[in-house]
C-alpha cells in the first residue's frame, strides 16, 4: 500500500485529490441550485397566479440594461474559459491576465446593475425604500422578487470576483504551481459559470415575460 505523500495530504495520488475537489464543488453548486431553485419556483407560481400583473410590472424594468449585462456576463465566461485553458497549459502569465479580465468584466456587470438599481430607486420602484411605491400591491410583490433574486445573484458575483482576484494574486506572486494546481482554477471556473447560468435564467424570467 502506498503511503499518502505530504503534498497531497490524505490522498494517495493527485488524480484522487482532483476528483475529490471536483465532487466537493459540485455539492456546493447543488446546494446553491436549491437556493435559487426555490426563488425560481416562487416566481413561477406568482406568474401563474398574477399573469397580467407580472407582465405589467416587468415593463417597468430596463430591458436594455439587462440585455447589456447578459452580454457582459457571457463575455466573462469566455475569458474564464481562456484562463482555465492557460492554467492547464501551465501558462501563468496568460492565466493571470484572463483572470483579471474576468474580474474586470464582472465589475462592469455590478456597475451596470448598481446604475439600474439607482434608476429604479428614483422611479420609486424599490419597495420599502425611498419614495412611496407607485404601483399596486401585486406589482410590489413582483419587485420584491426582483430585488431579492438579482441582489442575491449580485452577492454571488461579488464573491466570485473576490475569489478570482485572490487566485490571480497568488499566481502573480508565484504561490501556485501550474499546471499541477490547475484544478483550483477549474473549480473557480465552474463557480463562475454557475453564476452566469443563474443570470441567463433570471433575465428571461424577469425581463422577457
Amino acid at each position: 500500500m502506498s503511503t499518502p505523500s505530504a503534498l497531497h495530504g490524505p490522498f494517495s495520488e493527485p488524480g484522487q485529490q482532483q476528483e475529490a475537489a471536483r465532487l466537493g464543488l459540485w455539492l456546493f453548486i447543488a446546494n446553491e441550485l436549491m437556493l435559487f431553485g426555490g426563488l425560481f419556483m416562487a416566481l413561477t407560481v406568482y406568474r401563474i397566479i398574477h399573469t397580467e400583473t407580472t407582465r405589467a410590472a416587468s415593463e417597468h424594468l430596463h430591458l436594455w440594461i439587462g440585455g447589456a449585462n447578459t452580454a457582459v456576463l457571457l463575455t466573462s465566461s469566455l475569458t474564464m474559459v481562456l484562463a482555465v485553458l492557460a492554467a492547464r497549459a501551465g501558462d501563468v502569465r496568460t492565466t493571470v491576465r484572463m483572470l483579471l479580465a474576468t474580474a474586470a468584466i464582472g465589475a462592469v456587470f455590478l456597475a451596470l446593475k448598481g446604475w439600474e438599481y439607482r434608476l429604479e430607486y428614483d422611479e420609486g420602484l424599490m419597495p420599502g425604500v425611498g419614495p412611496v411605491f407607485p404601483l399596486g400591491a401585486s406589482q410590489e410583490l413582483f419587485f420584491n422578487f426582483y430585488f431579492v433574486s438579482t441582489g442575491l445573484h449580485a452577492v454571488h458575483l461579488a464573491l466570485g470576483i473576490g475569489a478570482v482576484l485572490f487566485f490571480a494574486a497568488r499566481l502573480h506572486r508565484g504561490r501556485m504551481d501550474l499546471p499541477h494546481r490547475s484544478t483550483m482554477i477549474e473549480g473557480l471556473g465552474m463557480y463562475w459559470h454557475f453564476v452566469d447560468v443563474v443570470w441567463v435564467f433570471l433575465y428571461p424570467v424577469l425581463y422577457l415575460i
